[in-house]
C-alpha cells in the first residue's frame, strides 16, 4: 500500500486552491504551479482566490476529512474596512446571521478580538490606500467553515473584509513560511 505524503503551504493571494482550472474564459493560477505535488494531492478545505495563509495538502482523504470537521480550530487574520468595534467584536463571538446555500444560517460562536497590524508582507495586489479611510485587524477563531464564512460574517457586523489569511489550523501555524512555500511533513495530528 503506497504511503501517504502531507504538504503544508502558504497559499498567495491570486491561487485557487485546486489543481485543475474548470474556467474556459480565464486562467488562473494554481497550486500546481508551485509545486511538484504528487498524483491524487488534495487541499484540505479551500481558501478562495483572494484569500492568504495556510493550506494543508494530502494524498489521504480520511485525513481531510477529519481536519476538516470541527475537532480543529482555523485562525484568521482578517483586514477589515474602518475601525472595528467591541461590539462588532461581540457579534462575531455570538454568532452572525450570513447566507449559506440561499438560505439563512447563524454562525456558531467564536473567538474574536482585535489585534495590531500584523505587518505581513504586501500581496501582489494592493488592497487600497489611506485616502479610503482607516482599516483595522482582527483574529477570528472558528471551527466551522462554511463558504465563505469570515467574509460574510465581517460584512455581516458592518466590517466588510479586505485582506483574509488563515494563519492557523490545530496547532500548526503559518510562522514564518514565505508567501508560495511549501513544505513536505509527515502528519497534521
Amino acid at each position: 500500500m503506497p504511503q501517504h505524503r502531507h504538504f503544508i503551504i502558504h497559499k498567495p493571494w491570486g491561487f485557487l486552491s485546486q489543481f485543475i482550472n474548470n474556467q474556459t474564459k480565464r486562467k488562473k493560477k494554481l497550486l500546481g504551479e508551485l509545486y511538484d505535488f504528487p498524483e491524487g494531492t488534495m487541499a484540505i478545505g479551500r481558501l478562495d482566490y483572494a484569500s492568504e495563509g495556510i493550506l494543508f495538502l494530502t494524498t489521504d482523504g480520511k485525513i481531510s476529512q477529519e481536519i476538516r470537521s470541527n475537532k480543529f480550530e482555523k485562525e484568521y487574520f482578517v483586514q477589515v474596512d474602518g475601525m472595528i468595534t467591541k461590539e462588532a467584536i461581540e457579534k462575531l463571538k455570538n454568532g452572525v446571521e450570513i447566507g449559506f446555500e440561499g438560505k439563512k444560517y447563524t454562525t456558531k460562536p467564536c473567538k474574536a478580538f482585535a489585534i495590531d497590524d500584523p505587518k505581513f508582507p504586501l500581496r501582489s495586489q494592493k488592497i487600497r490606500d489611506e485616502r479610503h479611510g482607516p482599516t483595522s485587524w482582527v483574529s477570528v477563531i472558528v471551527r466551522e467553515g462554511k463558504f465563505r464564512q469570515v467574509r460574510k460574517m465581517t460584512a455581516a457586523v458592518g466590517y466588510p473584509t479586505l485582506r483574509l489569511i488563515r494563519v492557523r489550523i490545530g496547532d500548526i501555524k503559518l510562522r514564518n513560511l514565505e508567501v508560495g512555500k511549501v513544505i513536505e511533513v509527515d502528519g497534521f495530528v
